[in-house]
This record gives structure tokens, C-alpha cells and sequence, in this order.
């Protein structure tokens, strides 16, 4: 609710704009409320009982690397509180920069868009293949088939409809952008990603609903047919990219929350995704 005060300084025009006023009436709104800023976290609307969340998300920032140079976000200050009373900025960007989905119309022509991709779809179970160690001595390593069934004989079958996460310990590197991109004297790039035929066996033997990783693509950075990615977009499924934390999160039983941003005619776009279990 808004105060005495804030109404008649709205009415008035006394110094304060209106935006000004709506930001004391929330503030007023939320001191109103006992104990509404020290709310303890309590059980997941997703699982019940909550053991664990972690965010995936690295904070989108101007410096985050991008795949390719020129594609790095921009932002201004357009407003600020001392000269308009309130502060906002102005962004600009592509829909590929940052943790982020494809969606399938990404890759495949007359596949579905940002807006088309239902909360069910966003809202999936989560397995994560640590291929970490092979990652630390091969840049160009990939998730195989070989790695998959391996998992799965020591964390059980891959669900139904799950959302496969490839751990590779790539996201420490992200403060760095010639480490991210691993790029070679020859302008290649070198990052992991997954093998197409290990997406290819996800995608027939277990139904997956999206491929993710915490790299700059779902193909390794060597790649120059975007395999994985024409495959899994193809299937009309959708991609994670840039992913963090994935060390944070159990093998399996975590559920992935992707908060994707609804772009009109987007190809995917940036998301804040987390995991509850």
C-alpha cells in the first residue's frame, strides 16, 4: 500500500515522479508485511521437501565471451534516479550470448520459437555426465556413447523426457575469453561438447527433452558441421548453453528450472535457469 505521505507527494507533483511513488508503495508494501525480508527458503513447489538449489546461471555481463567476436553484449545507462527518479539501462544484444536456450528454430527452418516452448517442457528432470577429467587433458573431448552407458551403470538409467547436462569444469574458465574459447593458432576453437552419436542414442534410446553444457556450444569448439546441434533441433528438442555450477548439483534427481525470456520470434534467447532436489 501506498503511505499518506507518497499520495499526496503523487497528487502534488512534489519533486517526486510517479514511478518514484509506485517504488515507495512496493518498499511500504514489503515493510508491511512481518518477517517478508527474512522469508527462509522452504519447500520446493517441484519436489516436495527441498535438499538442495543452485543456480546455473552466470550473470550476463559485457565481458561474458561470446562465440564469436562482435556478438558480446552492450549496455548504457539511459535513466538514472538523480536526473529522472528511477534508473534503468538499455541493452543490446543477441539471443545466443550468456547462459541461454536454442530453441529449435535455431537450427532447423520452421521449428519452433521461444514463444512456442511449453512449461512442461522447461520444467524437467536433470542428469549430469562429468567428463571433467577427460576435459582437463583433451579440449576437443566429447561425451560419447561410451561415457553415457557408463554413467548410467553407476547412477541408473537416464529418465524419460531429462534434460542431460555435460559437466567439463569449462564454466571456471569463463573470466577469460581466449580460455573459454580455446582458440588455436589457427583460429580454431577448442571447448567440449557432446559427440553426435551420443546425442543421436539419447535422443532414440531415452526420449531426452534437451541437451546442455557449460561451454559455448553443444558441439565441440572444433566442430564446422554443428552436428549435435541439427540433430537435436531437428528432433524439435532444445539446447542449454553456457550453463554454471554443474558441479553443484547431484548425478541425478535434481529437477531443472529453465526461466527462458519469451522473445517475439526468438530463436532461444537468455534464461535463468536453476536446479532444485
Amino acid at each position: 500500500m501506498c503511505t499518506e505521505d507518497c499520495l499526496r507527494a503523487a497528487r502534488d507533483g512534489a519533486g517526486v515522479t510517479r514511478r518514484a511513488a509506485l517504488a515507495g508503495a512496493a518498499a511500504a508494501g514489503v515493510l508491511a508485511v512481518p518477517g517478508a525480508a527474512q522469508a527462509a527458503p522452504g519447500p520446493s513447489p517441484l519436489t516436495g521437501a527441498r535438499r538442495g538449489l543452485q543456480d546455473l546461471t552466470h550473470p550476463l555481463t559485457t565481458t561474458f565471451p561470446a562465440f564469436s567476436d562482435g556478438e558480446q553484449a552492450r549496455r548504457r545507462t539511459a535513466v538514472t534516479i538523480e536526473e529522472d527518479g528511477y534508473y534503468l539501462q538499455e541493452w543490446t544484444l543477441v539471443e545466443h550470448v550468456g547462459t541461454h536456450v536454442d530453441a529449435p528454430g535455431h537450427f532447423t527452418a520452421g521449428g519452433r520459437l521461444a514463444t512456442e516452448l511449453t512449461l512442461d517442457e522447461l520444467i524437467v528432470p536433470a542428469v549430469v555426465v562429468d567428463i571433467a577429467a577427460k576435459a582437463a587433458a583433451d579440449p576437443d573431448a566429447v561425451v560419447t556413447v561410451a561415457d553415457l552407458r557408463a554413467f548410467e551403470r553407476r547412477h541408473g538409467r537416464i529418465p524419460r523426457g531429462a534434460a542431460v547436462l555435460m559437466h567439463s569444469g569449462w564454466a571456471a574458465k569463463a573470466g577469460s575469453v581466449a580460455a573459454y574459447r580455446g582458440t588455436g593458432p589457427d583460429g580454431v576453437l577448442h571447448f567440449p561438447g557432446f559427440s553426435n552419436d551420443a546425442c543421436e542414442w539419447l535422443l532414440e534410446r531415452r526420449a531426452i527433452r534437451s541437451l546442455g553444457v557449460d561451454t559455448l556450444s553443444l558441439d565441440p569448439g572444433v566442430s564446422a558441421d554443428f552436428a549435435v546441434h541439427l540433430t537435436l533441433t531437428g528432433a524439435d528438442r532444445y539446447g542449454l548453453e553456457n550453463l554454471a555450477n554443474l558441479g553443484a548439483i547431484p548425478p541425478r534427481g535434481a529437477t531443472v528450472v529453465v526461466g527462458l525470456i519469451p522473445y517475439e520470434q526468438g530463436s532461444g534467447g537468455q534464461a535463468r535457469i536453476f536446479a532444485t532436489w
